[in-house]
């Protein structure tokens, strides 16, 4: 394939598949921009959609580029394309987080563009998931799609997950009383038919998931003390399946890094009729985050907590207008 075939409709196709991608609080911190002499697009972070308070140092917004930047490598393989991709390309440009050039090629990767069916199928999911093993192979499978990336996947055994329970509602707590933190979350949580109905980012209250009244499941209410009409409540799993995602280093690379493997895990479990949610609360607190971490394992920083399981279907979160997130050069 040349250059020139990548035309405006082709390009705009594969943004909107990029931006399906999970970010924290479904922020979407992203903008992309496609110089059209290279054939090649410029993944750029959005800093009007940080959060001061939740991610000071931005690792989040990383992780939720990464993961955007690893679908718009999925959509590429997809469509026949050979995405080669440079992670912090411009030092000094701290806003551009990566290079993406699309070229042709008579082999495109086969195990990217197998996952792109999975890209509009997944959705956080904050319901209730079956109390159902996952087959041995699925969480190899899962353990190894991290390592294509250069991440680590390990799923802890039950001492650790209870510590990481024991995390989460300490992180719980400490946010009760953190009215910054309170602020991040007012900006994205969307409660009321009118405010979800006009959203294009956050998670409106159709996304929220019942009320937890039992079970262990680490499911962040962001309600809050809010009322949300129709809700209901209901029994969450007793024995949560957790996996933690991590890293060697704890840079903005290795964020990028966490972010892309983040997103082949949470494709690929997809794949395998598994349904997703993301629990970051505790690495949200620098001293909760460093204890989030398996001792038994060389992992050295935790990026993300999955939680995955047997469950219903989510419902998808709005999505930010193309012409908002994508121009051209």
């Amino acid at each position: 394939m040349s250059v020139r075939t990548l035309d405006t409709k082709t390009v705009t196709a594969l943004v909107d598949d990029a931006t399906a991608a999970p970010s924290m609080h479904n922020a979407q911190p992203w903008r992309f921009l496609f110089i059209r002499a290279d054939g090649a697009f410029h993944v750029r972070s959005d800093l009007e959609r940080t959060m001061p308070h939740s991610d000071p140092d931005t690792r989040a917004l990383h992780i939720g580029c990464g993961a955007a930047l690893f679908n718009l490598r999925v959509a590429a393989a997809r469509a026949g394309w050979d995405p080669v991709t440079e992670l912090l390309p411009t030092p000094a440009d701290p806003q551009l987080l990566a290079t993406v050039r699309l070229a042709g090629t008579a082999r495109p990767d086969s195990a990217l563009a197998a996952l792109y069916p999975a890209i509009r199928r997944r959705h956080t999911s904050r319901h209730p998931f079956e109390d159902r093993d996952i087959p041995t192979a699925v969480k190899a499978a899962l353990a190894e799609a991290a390592h294509r990336e250069g991440a680590q996947l390990v799923f802890p055994g039950e001492w650790h997950v209870q510590t990481l329970l024991d995390l989460v509602h300490d992180a719980e707590g400490r946010d009760a009383t953190d009215p910054g933190r309170s602020d991040d979350l007012a900006r994205w949580i969307h409660i009321g038919a009118e405010a979800a109905a006009t959203a294009a980012d956050g998670i409106p209250e159709s996304a929220l998931g019942p009320r937890k009244r039992g079970g262990r499941a680490p499911v962040r209410d962001f309600a809050g003390r809010r009322r949300v009409a129709d809700r209901g409540t209901a029994e969450f799993e007793r024995s949560p399946h957790l996996a933690l995602l991590g890293t060697v280093g704890d840079g903005r690379r290795e964020w990028l890094c966490g972010g892309q493997a983040m997103e082949r895990v949470l494709l690929l479990a997809t794949l395998n009729g598994l349904s997703t949610s993301l629990t970051s609360h505790a690495l949200e607190w620098s001293d909760l985050r460093w204890t989030v971490r398996d001792p038994q394992s060389a992992m050295g920083y935790v990026q993300m907590v999955l939680r995955l399981g047997y469950g219903p279907q989510a419902p998808a979160t709005p999505r930010r207008p193309l012409p908002d997130v994508l121009d051209f050069a």
